[in-house]
């Protein structure tokens, strides 16, 4: 005879009502626990794994339109990370570039400007202040007060000096040398052994510009061509001139070669030739 299959309720193994009646009863208690004990099993679930996480804020360069610069910005990683770490940890995060970043990105500081504004006031003729004014009578100044030119021969009035200190640099961007000087402040001895020598073409000893230290004479070698036309074009721009009366037609001879110093001379009021 073949096997019977009972009909009707399955019968239950042994135990088998006693693990139903657990799990029904850990359901119950989760369900008694609510849901505030679960949010707050969430949220320290969640909370440790962002205590385990570094947020890494990469930051990128770009080109500033218009002006070339690079300015330094912070993106964070997901649009939703400030927001959702905040609400969680009740603080904001920081997306502030790193000083190093930062300090590369920012214009010049005044910390430099210092440097620039000295290597600006420097006088144009090394060792001279052109402020210093040189006291004593014409012919007689402390030469010591008075300043040397490139030449290492001749000395003018400080201010004097400075500025065709100032041209000759001009110059010598042009021509690739100095501009030749013959001549510079004279004694009252110096005065008078040119007087000697040329007569009408020098002024009463004592009376010559020479003898304030405002007054050069040139090379011959200046006085003539492109270096001549280029002194006569730009030495105003300094406080040089050839004065009126040295000028060809002028009042007294003809010394393309003299020149002075314009703003000195009216402050001295003298204006006797060479």
């Amino acid at each position: 005879m073949g096997s019977q299959r009972a009909h009707g309720p399955v019968a239950h193994a042994p135990g088998a009502d006693s693990r139903r009646a657990r799990r029904q009863a850990e359901t119950t208690t989760r369900k008694a626990a609510g849901p505030v004990s679960g949010r707050l099993l969430a949220r320290g679930g969640v909370l440790a794994a962002l205590a385990g996480i570094t947020v890494v804020l990469p930051l990128t360069d770009h080109v500033q339109p218009g002006n070339g610069t690079y300015v330094a910005q912070a993106y964070a990683v997901g649009a939703e990370l400030p927001s959702t770490v905040q609400a969680l940890t009740s603080n904001a995060v920081d997306v502030t570039p790193p000083p190093s970043i930062a300090a590369s990105s920012l214009p010049v500081g005044r910390s430099a400007m210092p440097a620039a504004s000295r290597a600006e006031e420097r006088s144009a003729l090394l060792g001279c202040d052109g402020a210093t004014r040189p006291a004593g009578a014409n012919g007689q100044l402390g030469t010591d007060d008075l300043c040397m030119l490139w030449n290492g021969e001749d000395r003018l009035r400080a201010d004097a000096a400075s500025a065709l200190a100032e041209m000759n640099l001009a110059f010598r961007a042009r021509f690739g040398r100095d501009m030749c000087v013959s001549d510079g402040y004279r004694t009252l001895t110096e005065q008078r052994i040119v007087k000697r020598q040329k007569g009408g073409l020098a002024a009463v000893p004592g009376r010559s510009n020479h003898g304030w230290g405002l007054a050069i004479d040139l090379c011959s070698t200046d006085t003539h061509g492109e270096p001549w036309e280029w002194i006569l074009e730009n030495g105003s721009i300094y406080g040089w001139e050839n004065p009126a009366w040295a000028q060809r037609s002028g009042s007294g001879p003809f010394e393309p070669w003299h020149w002075e110093y314009t703003r000195g001379v009216m402050e001295s009021g003298e204006y006797y030739n060479s």
